[in-house]
């Protein structure tokens, strides 16, 4: 079961991954140096948001399979 989800969700886990990564090197390369920006002054916030754009923009390029109901 858990392995069917990740086969059918390979392209938006990745770009989870991939968001992730690039939220957390964007706050470790530049970050914020006031530290009142509300996203990349906290490692977290920078990561989980990495994470959501990086899941939102790999799904769009899913492909959607109609099944046949006849």
């Amino acid at each position: 079961m858990i392995k069917r989800f990740l086969i059918r969700h390979k392209l938006p886990l990745t770009g989870l991954v991939t968001g992730a990564g690039a939220g957390w090197l964007y706050w470790n390369q530049i970050g914020c140096i006031t530290g009142t920006c509300a996203i990349t002054s906290n490692p977290f916030n920078s990561t989980v948001y990495g994470a959501l754009v990086g899941w939102l923009l790999f799904s769009s390029f899913k492909k959607e399979t109609k099944k046949n109901t006849y």
